[in-house]
């Protein structure tokens, strides 16, 4: 369960930004049985959904990267880098002191009954400080901290820690939480999983998400759910095949060419099939209406990219909520119909559909999501860029109660600027204006 998320000197964001799934109590009467998971262990609130939105180029996807690759360093650092090798990481470039300094990471949930609190600082070149606490009941403890090569730990609690401490084998490029899991440190261990159990998509991987929901309908269970999603989505799919060509029976006519990438590429998957495509089921009719049996179309070929991206998000989105663990999707309403937007975002809302509690995190700039129906003032975030180039992150929770309402047309005051995070757009208007005396 996410808790809260921050950042500093990364991409857009020069000065700390935070995003919190903690709900606020002004709004404890909004859409509170749905909305809201009650953790009893920590006596907290949390947020079930919430989304960002803002001008473009104004930090919206930049917040969701820095996410991204925080659970990429986290994952990684240790075992998929060698000594020297630079750190993909790019701080706030548009100001002279920020350019040199270090990005900052910092991250809060809740796993396993644990609430963990973890971070880091980093450069291209090395990690300039790491620091992890847990907070098994009520009282926060501090496993470690790390100012450059120079560690402190706790000598019960994170003794594995310490012999690799001993033993110098912790790089200056990698992170000291992800080399502790490799040696099965048990909280490191279970940080780097729940990092991995978050699932971030974006238009770049989404064809690796895809090839996900095409694995996972192999298991008849599974497919019947996916198969479920999409009925429910009203895209006209009755079913779903997954056509794969056996290694050992190619046609004969097939060019050696690309029987040979063919067998390359199972190899690399370590399979003896190859698939080569899915094709979906549609309900086909006489002149009277009247079913009269079905008809195959290719998923890549025959269907809108629309119903592909809603196919590539039903695997991750059924995993997400079978297993309680968040999913961050950038621009989720990319391809997508408004309404359908809306129902996967009530799917998470949802007390009886989504009851381990999973969390959905994204960006998008459908403003008719913006609805007292839908969201809470806390669940709705804004980027906004000032004229220095440098994005802050900021909630409707955060303006007083009398500039706000918990029942106000969001959308409708969004849109018209009251609560900023759009563009300003006098330029065009000017443009408009001076084409128009010169005509």
């Amino acid at each position: 369960m996410l808790v809260q998320f921050s950042i500093k000197n990364f991409k857009t964001f020069k000065d700390k930004a935070t995003l919190s799934f903690v709900a606020s109590n002004y709004d404890r009467d909004t859409r509170e049985e749905d909305n809201i998971f009650q953790d009893l262990s920590f006596n907290l609130r949390i947020l079930k959904s919430a989304a960002i939105y803002g001008a473009n180029a104004s930090g919206k996807s930049k917040f969701i990267e820095a996410l991204t690759f925080m659970k990429y360093f986290v994952v990684t650092s240790a075992k998929d880098s060698q000594k020297g090798d630079k750190i993909s990481v790019e701080p706030f470039k548009l100001n002279v002191e920020s350019e040199k300094e270090p990005s900052e990471f910092e991250i809060i949930f809740i796993f396993k009954n644990v609430m963990y609190r973890y971070g880091f600082e980093v450069n291209e070149n090395i990690v300039i400080s790491e620091w992890l606490y847990v907070k098994p009941k009520t009282k926060e403890i501090e496993l470690f901290y790390r100012d450059h090569q120079n560690f402190e730990t706790h000598k019960r609690k994170f003794q594995k820690g310490l012999a690799l401490i001993k033993q110098d084998l912790i790089r200056d490029n990698a992170l000291m939480l992800s080399a502790s899991a490799q040696f099965n440190e048990e909280n490191a261990v279970n940080i780097i999983e729940w990092f991995k159990n978050m699932g971030t998509i974006s238009d770049h991987n989404e064809s690796r998400f895809e090839n996900y929901t095409i694995a996972k309908t192999q298991d008849p269970l599974y497919k019947s759910k996916i198969l479920r999603l999409l009925k429910a989505a009203d895209l006209g799919i009755q079913d779903i095949k997954v056509d794969r060509l056996d290694l050992d029976n190619l046609p004969k006519d097939m060019p050696n060419n690309l029987k040979n990438l063919i067998i390359q590429k199972s190899k690399e998957n370590n399979t003896t099939q190859f698939l080569s495509g899915v094709l979906t089921s549609h309900e086909k009719f006489d002149n009277d209406k009247k079913i009269v049996g079905n008809i195959n179309f290719s998923l890549e070929e025959d269907e809108s990219l629309g119903t592909r991206k809603f196919f590539a998000l039903t695997g991750p989105v059924l995993d997400s909520i079978e297993n309680g663990s968040i999913l961050v999707i950038d621009e989720l309403d990319s391809k997508l119909h408004t309404n359908l937007v809306s129902k996967i975002v009530s799917l998470f809302n949802s007390k009886e559909f989504n009851p381990k509690n999973a969390q959905l995190l994204f960006n998008t700039h459908n403003t008719n999501l913006l609805s007292p129906n839908l969201f809470r003032r806390d669940q709705v975030w804004f980027t906004e860029k000032n004229k220095f180039g440098e994005g802050k992150l900021f909630s409707l929770a955060d303006f007083k109660s009398d500039e706000v309402r918990k029942t106000e047309a969001f959308e409708e005051n969004y849109i018209r600027g009251k609560y900023g995070a759009v563009p300003f757009l006098g330029f065009f208007d000017n443009l408009i204006h001076q084409n128009s005396l010169s005509e």
